[in-house]
């Protein structure tokens, strides 16, 4: 997933660390997944991992991002890379404020893309 996010926002994968690098108890076809990971590139800056075995998810509402952007086109096309393959929940379209669409990508993470009038 974190390779499909770097291509989509021009961004580099930093500080990728495994779970085999880390003293951690999990069960070893869980090592080679990331304890830890940074996205970082213009204008975007997150950290990620695989959560451990003992971690309870619910999937689909683990987590929702937000992109505020500022050029419309950049927005629209963004909303369209995420939102293929998954569920649009809000067509991308324009609101009082401005530009939002609402959609899960296809690796089930919730994305909200916002452009400001």
């Amino acid at each position: 997933a974190l390779n499909f996010y770097a291509n989509l926002f021009n961004a580099e994968i930093k500080n990728r660390q495994t779970y085999e690098e880390k003293k951690i108890d999990v069960p070893s076809s869980f090592r080679q997944k990331l304890q830890h990971a940074e996205l970082k590139g213009k204008g975007v800056h997150f950290m990620a991992y695989d959560a451990s075995p003992d971690t309870p998810l619910n999937n689909g509402n683990q987590i929702n991002m937000s992109v505020d952007l500022d050029d419309l086109d950049e927005g629209k096309q963004l909303f369209n890379d995420l939102s293929s393959g998954g569920q649009v929940h809000h067509e991308f379209r324009e609101r009082e404020w401005g530009h939002f669409g609402r959609c899960t990508d296809s690796f089930g993470i919730g994305w909200m893309v916002n452009v400001d009038k």
